[in-house]
């Protein structure tokens, strides 16, 4: 998924809605994000969702 494949879903979903991810048994709120600038020839850069440590 792309970061414009991206927008367009969120677009469609209540504002006040929180992101959860996947992590290992159970979920996780999205607390941050990185970027990762593409590596090398054709190498795509990468956005990584990173989860909450408080839960």
């Amino acid at each position: 998924m792309t970061v414009a494949q991206l927008l367009d879903e969120l677009a469609k979903m209540p504002e006040e809605a929180v992101v959860l991810m996947e992590n290992g048994g159970g979920l996780s709120r999205v607390s941050a994000l990185d970027f990762v600038a593409g590596r090398g020839p054709g190498a795509p850069a990468e956005v990584i969702l990173l989860p909450s440590t408080d839960e």
